[in-house]
């Protein structure tokens, strides 16, 4: 059984930086793709940005791409977003996910987090 939980969301100004983290629980970490979506409310959940198992494809939406860094270290089970330059409008809810394949519909994604609030003011 596989799960996630979200660290490392707050409160931040325009232009300040967070650093979520996902701690995975389970078994063969490395052989998960990881991913990071987001919902702000009122709005369906949208993809951020996913890592391979090996860390060797990286995808990004457009509107994050130049702020935010994805990484995983599978030596401690744990995926990130390094957030930089954060706007009022990255304010959402964001989600860990895992699986094979990290698809760009949330409905493809097996396992989720229960997400943290990340919310920048102007």
């Amino acid at each position: 059984q596989v799960e996630l939980v979200e660290s490392g969301g707050g409160l931040v100004q325009a232009g300040g930086s967070l650093r979520l983290s996902c701690a995975f629980s389970g078994r063969f970490f490395s052989s998960y793709a990881m991913g990071w979506f987001r919902q702000a409310p009122g709005k369906d959940r949208e993809f951020v940005s996913a890592i391979s198992r090996s860390s060797t494809n990286i995808r990004y939406t457009d509107s994050v791409k130049g702020r935010f860094t994805i990484s995983r270290d599978n030596a401690k089970n744990t995926a990130y977003l390094q957030m930089n330059s954060l706007k009022p409008e990255d304010t959402a809810v964001y989600y860990c996910t895992a699986g094979g394949v990290i698809m760009s519909e949330p409905r493809h994604n097996a396992y989720w987090g229960r997400g943290t609030q990340v919310t920048v003011s102007s």
